[in-house]
């Protein structure tokens, strides 16, 4: 079979070498300075965290990577794409605020912050899938497919649709405009909440195909007409129109990974995953839940397939941590906490395998890894 090498290193430190400092020596070993940064455009993927939120990364991590390609040369930028659904990070000027609370800005970093579909998550490049079974052109943020290399920096964590989120889940779902992530959310339209609605006509107007009207004060949307772009969730101030949300898990998965083959397709790449305050839940969430397994350390690989796959198998070695969610869940399913799947345990309808097994299916990379520990 074959085998990607994963790095990795642990959480121990030292007065002669902290996590920050590990986190460097990572990254070197693992070959990201063998990338031409000279000149070039990198964008870091990351995952700001919604405020509320206290297990997202700290910005510290995130300059360390920054001042490695900087040192190389690099034109370094940090992005996200907005959200889908409503929060503190659905448009771009909200997003960078929340960023900012978080902690994250160019005096922290070390360099600048892109919302990578603009301002109100329209703003994206259409980009072939190759290979692509679900999707035929993914709908990425442009100013992440205007970069010349990206790296995803990733929290790796569980996620209650995709099982964990790790760097595909951060890569495919994260790059996504607010279009792209309607279509691997949803196999259906937008819908309006009649009672929330107040006619006031910002979706209509916003709307490209005249698919939606408005009659006594309640919009409508016409799904012979509508394509689905999710342009009328982020106008719409009420918070009236939401996704349909009714796309399976297994097939969420499986767009999740071709919508990270386009953004990778063709282009340099690296992705660092840190295994640290692993919450049951998204960090999306305004919220984090204790963590359902100890820390375990920090990862590094060029194939996100294999990095995905060697940060499930050592989760899936540690022990459970008693009073979490994972702890409850298994305490429901009549398990003693011994050998299962950490993640499927978490959330019993989901399958991050499918993820997984789809990328490397299509090309990606291989779940097949040989981990060196530095």
């Amino acid at each position: 079979m074959k085998q990607s090498k994963v790095f990795f290193t642990n959480l121990r430190a030292t007065p002669k070498m902290n996590l920050l400092q590990k986190l460097e020596k990572l990254v070197k070993k693992a070959g990201i300075e063998k990338i031409d940064f000279k000149g070039k455009f990198a964008a870091i993927k990351i995952h700001f965290g919604e405020p509320g939120n206290l297990a997202f990364l700290r910005p510290n991590y995130s300059k360390v990577i920054v001042d490695v390609i900087k040192a190389q040369g690099g034109k370094v930028f940090l992005t996200d794409c907005n959200t889908l659904y409503v929060g503190r990070r659905k448009d771009a000027l909200e997003h960078l605020d929340a960023a900012y609370e978080n902690g994250y800005n160019p005096f922290t970093t070390g360099c600048q912050i892109i919302i990578g579909d603009g301002l109100k998550g329209t703003d994206e490049a259409y980009v072939p899938v190759p290979s692509g079974e679900y999707v035929k052109e993914a709908k990425i943020g442009r100013a992440i497919m205007d970069a010349d290399i990206v790296i995803s920096l990733n929290h790796f964590k569980g996620h209650e649709l995709t099982g964990f989120g790790g760097a595909l889940k951060n890569i495919g779902m994260g790059c996504g405009s607010r279009a792209g992530k309607m279509e691997m959310h949803s196999d259906g339209k937008p819908k309006v909440r009649s009672k929330t609605c107040v006619g006031c006509g910002a979706c209509g107007k916003i709307c490209a195909h005249k698919a939606i009207t408005v009659t006594g004060k309640q919009a409508q949307i016409d799904h012979d007409i509508c394509v689905g772009c999710g342009r009328c969730i982020g106008i719409c101030h009420v918070n009236a129109i939401a996704p349909a949300w009714d796309e399976s898990n297994d097939i969420l998965n499986k767009k999740i990974a071709e919508y990270s083959w386009a953004v990778l397709h063709d282009r340099p790449h690296f992705h660092i995953s840190l295994v640290v305050d692993v919450a049951p839940f998204c960090d999306c969430h305004a919220e984090n839940d204790v963590p359902i397994i100890p820390d375990i350390g920090m990862f590094a690989s060029f194939d996100p397939v294999a990095l995905d796959m060697a940060c499930a198998d050592m989760a899936n070695q540690a022990p459970v941590i008693s009073g979490s969610y994972l702890a409850e869940q298994l305490a429901n399913q009549g398990c003693d906490g011994g050998k299962q799947d950490h993640f499927c345990a978490t959330h019993p309808e989901t399958n991050w395998q499918m993820c997984l097994d789809h990328a490397e299916k299509i090309g990606i990379g291989t779940k097949g890894y040989e981990l060196i520990e530095i």
